[in-house]
């Protein structure tokens, strides 16, 4: 429990509510929970205080202070509900298994996309298709240029879009298309919310899409389209409730008998325990009544695994069934490795935010397809990796990688962005994507005023504003971030004044590349719906107002791994009508990207010191 990975001394109650095949549980206490890791999605095994000896799984699904819903793969034994229960957090390398199973198939040429046009600049063959009539009118010129190369270049295509230049909504009406072609379509991503983000929006589209998954890792509204949600609607599914229920009342039947463990068992087997009772006998020590009662305890798990089994061989076949009928199949690309689409084969794969995962991650999926259409950015940051020695190897991902085999001639860059003021866009623009940018018009010049009350800087409507703070940035004894409790301060005032302004919460993000430093600004800000994230944990996320503190300030000029300027990108690209950086000029300038970023300030916003901001009183 100190190592945030288990909680302790926890009520158990069944809630009667069940998610799909599963039984949701209730584990809960008065005291509030300590700082943890667990969270909704996670696998946990909850026992009565020894997880080694008995466990029962289930993935998290919902968690506050006080408690967790949990759902469990299978009925939980009656004892919990009468002992204190212990819940840990679980590691499995499942998905290490299936990035190894994928590339074993590609080195034995099992896979169905070509290994070739992975490691060579294979030539791609250009198909003459044509596209009648877009679904979404509302595509830009880049994007339906995209949609239609996409759907013309085989085997692979690449398509580059830089922040708010919607990625997805490209990805739906290729995934449309590709389904008025009668292809079948594989969509997914290395995360859950991605996955759910593309899934959503099939849904609207009306599109026939099943979502492969354990239901509690998917949003709730969404639910419903899980493969488990999805075949619950068949109208065979009444003979797995009707197995279910009697495996269930077998098992509470279970509970008047002694189960044969180690302590009564006494070494003898249970065929052994089964012909001593036929014949009313004792032995080693154990009375009659012990035996009989051991031996209905093995008729009864007897009878409980020959249902499972029946309930197993019938749930497969319509699964089979659905995932056969389904024009779409979303998954994670891990999940896209489970059984159930073991021999499937689709016409596309499309991977959705590729740059946010490894290699190995793709592979999963793409060995089922004959053809991948990758989207992603390999401007932003790749996928977390901790090892320093894999990092080496995995943090240059797929995307990345073919589109320096492929180039251009091989992919199409989104150019319309429909996210941010075009003050704010025009140094990233610059930058990271060659001025190839464009703020559409709905964009180009939205401005706080719109929306909110303004006043006099920091709070007017100069969308990009550099506060250059004098305090030092401080390292604790042990750990390998950082944090500057004067940047904090100015941040905290800066919310503050916003709030007066009568800005919503949940319109401002705070955000910094140092975890200690986000530490502090949560301990500082105190304030519902008000998103306070690392850099890293807010990509791919959007506010109206953002607040970034870059934490470093040293007379040496080290700035660590604000070196890495693909998180500069993304730290400058989340806000649309306001961007306020708080940092140091004197060490920040030292570098010559982070320079040029305080020029362009200078020049398209406004520099101010801190001690300008603190003195602003509304």
């Amino acid at each position: 429990e100190k190592r945030g990975r288990a909680l302790l001394n926890l009520n158990f109650r069944l809630t009667g509510e069940m998610l799909g095949d599963r039984y949701i549980v209730k584990v809960f206490r008065d005291k509030e929970f300590p700082e943890n890791e667990i969270s909704v999605g996670d696998y946990v095994l909850i026992s009565d205080g020894n997880p080694l000896k008995f466990s029962i799984g289930g993935t998290v699904l919902e968690k506050s202070k006080h408690h967790l819903l949990i759902a469990l793969d299978e009925y939980p034994p009656k004892w919990l509900t009468k002992r204190k229960a212990r819940v840990d957090l679980y590691a499995n390398d499942v998905t290490f298994q299936r990035m190894l199973k994928a590339l074993e198939k590609l080195e034995r040429g099992e896979s169905i996309f070509s290994i070739r046009h992975l490691l060579f600049k294979e030539r791609l063959k250009k198909l003459n298709v044509k596209v009648e009539k877009f679904f979404d009118e509302r595509l830009n010129d880049y994007q339906r240029k995209a949609v239609i190369n996409a759907l013309s270049y085989d085997p692979l295509y690449l398509i580059h879009g830089p922040p708010g230049t919607g990625k997805t909504v490209t990805a739906v009406e290729i995934i449309r298309q590709l389904v008025k072609m009668g292809k079948r379509v594989l969509v997914t991503a290395d995360s859950n919310i991605a996955v759910d983000n593309v899934l959503e929006k099939l849904v609207d589209a009306g599109i026939n899409v099943i979502r492969i998954g354990h239901p509690a890792r998917v949003q709730e509204k969404l639910r419903e389209h899980t493969l488990e949600m999805y075949v619950s609607r068949f109208p065979e599914y009444k003979d797995i409730v009707r197995i279910r229920n009697e495996i269930n009342k077998l098992r509470n039947a279970q509970e008047n008998y002694i189960k044969p463990i180690p302590k009564y068992r006494r070494g003898l087997s249970d065929d052994q325990i089964l012909i001593l009772a036929e014949y009313s006998r004792s032995i080693r020590g154990l009375k009659v009544s012990q035996i009989k009662s051991m031996a209905e305890w093995i008729k009864i798990q007897k009878r409980i695994e020959q249902l499972k089994d029946m309930l197993r061989k019938k749930l497969e076949i319509l699964y089979k069934r659905a995932v056969e009928s389904a024009q779409v199949i979303c998954a994670t690309n891990s999940s896209a490795g489970l059984e159930i689409l073991e021999e499937e084969i689709f016409d596309v794969l499309i991977i959705d935010e590729a740059t946010q995962a490894t290699e190995p991650s793709c592979l999963i999926p793409l060995v089922k397809a004959r053809k991948v259409i990758l989207i992603g950015d390999h401007k932003q940051l790749p996928p977390t990796i901790l090892s320093d020695e894999a990092r080496k190897v995995l943090e240059v991902t797929l995307f990345e990688r073919l589109m320096g085999i492929y180039g251009e001639n091989y992919s199409t860059l989104l150019r319309i962005q429909y996210r941010m003021n075009e003050s704010i866009m025009k140094f990233s623009s610059a930058m990271f994507y060659n001025n190839m940018l464009i703020a559409d018009k709905s964009v180009q010049g939205i401005k706080m005023s719109d929306k909110y009350f303004t006043f006099r800087p920091p709070y007017d409507d100069t969308p990009v504003i550099f506060v250059d703070v004098k305090g030092s940035e401080h390292q604790r004894r042990g750990s390998t971030s950082r944090e500057n409790i004067r940047e904090a301060r100015v941040a905290t005032e800066i919310v503050a004044n916003l709030l007066k302004l009568g800005v919503p919460p949940e319109d401002i993000a705070v955000i910094t590349p140092y975890e200690d430093q986000r530490n502090v600004l949560r301990s500082f800000l105190r304030v519902k719906g008000l998103e306070i994230n690392t850099v890293d944990g807010f990509q791919g996320r959007e506010k109206e107002i953002v607040v970034l503190s870059l934490v470093r300030s040293n007379p040496h000029g080290e700035i660590g791994f604000l070196r890495d300027y693909r998180r500069l990108n993304v730290a400058l690209t989340r806000a649309k009508r306001k961007l306020i950086i708080i940092g140091n000029v004197e060490t920040l300038s030292r570098d010559s990207v982070y320079k040029a970023l305080i020029e362009y300030v200078k020049e398209y916003g406004m520099i101010l010191s801190d001690y300008e901001v603190l003195s602003v009183s509304i």
